[in-house]
């Protein structure tokens, strides 16, 4: 089996570019739905969110209010540290335990989409990973339609996140989401049959 690591920074395109390799026949994990597992009410993790933000991060319903969380993490680098400690461990386990099982089943390619694929050691755990990237003015403009945020919080969270010169420095291959939908299609082709036969070329 064949496990990929697919990140790249926020509003990068990597959620396209899982949907096409899906579409080819891999299976994939998403690492922001685990986390969203991983941080579900009466978890280790939303306990420990808790005790470390406060009930005013909650819904009415009592789920964490993510964009809220957020804004707050992002804007302050010794609260991001302190979430992705609390975080990152669970996730990491989550995602190791979806792969073992996803081995069991005879998958015989596995993509695991996580924007911080690389600041979490995750990497590590992978036969390779493939870098998906957008100029920054397009990722701001993404960040700002897709989460409704102003410029100012979707700078804080593209700029909390590992530039994608450091990225480049594990990347096995590169995806630029900033080229047309049909260039991107076929880049993505040209890995997933590189990757059949054995090659993968940047």
């Amino acid at each position: 089996m064949m496990v990929i690591g697919l990140t790249g920074g926020i509003a990068s395109g990597k959620s396209t570019i899982s949907d096409m390799l899906r579409e080819l026949g891999a299976a994939v994990i998403d690492a922001d739905i685990v986390s969203r597992d991983v941080v579900s009410q009466g978890s280790y993790a939303y306990n420990r969110i808790i005790e470390s933000f406060g009930k005013d991060i909650l819904l009415p319903d009592g789920d964490i209010n993510r964009k809220k969380l957020g804004n707050i993490v992002f804007s302050d680098e010794e609260k991001l540290k302190l979430l992705n400690e609390i975080t990152h461990p669970a996730i990491i386990e989550n995602v190791n335990n979806t792969i073992k099982y996803l081995k069991e089943q005879h998958k015989k390619v596995v993509v695991v989409d996580a924007a911080i694929l690389i600041e979490m050691g995750m990497n590590k755990y992978m036969d390779c990973v493939w870098l998906v990237l957008a100029n920054t003015e397009t990722q701001l403009k993404r960040v700002m339609e897709r989460d409704h945020l102003s410029s100012e919080d979707a700078w804080n969270r593209i700029n909390a996140q590992m530039s994608n010169e450091e990225r480049l420095k594990y990347a096995d291959a590169v995806i630029d989401t900033t080229h047309p939908v049909e260039v991107v299609k076929n880049r993505v082709k040209e890995l997933w049959f590189s990757l059949q036969s054995g090659e993968i070329n940047n």
